[in-house]
């Protein structure tokens, strides 16, 4: 007798890294996009707004916050068996 083998298909990640990757995903967006910008339509006018404290501040580290975010996506794993 030949003993079937069962094929279970499982994925790599479960649903709470996707949701974890997902929210990271939404915070690298969000700081993407506060990111930009800023720039002047005239290249010999200079604009200020290009260095103020959303560009330089809040953006960067919503970007390293997204990073944090999905590296601790994928390396988490759930306590299911």
């Amino acid at each position: 007798m030949e003993q079937e083998k069962q094929s279970t298909s499982r994925f790599a990640f479960g649903r709470t890294n996707y949701i974890l990757m997902a929210a990271g995903l939404v915070v690298l967006a969000l700081g993407y996009i506060l990111l930009s910008g800023g720039g002047s339509d005239d290249p010999n006018q200079f604009n200020p707004a290009m260095f103020d404290s959303r560009r330089l501040y809040l953006a960067p580290i919503l970007i390293v916050v997204g990073f944090v975010v999905e590296i601790a996506a994928i390396m988490y794993k759930s306590k299911e068996k």
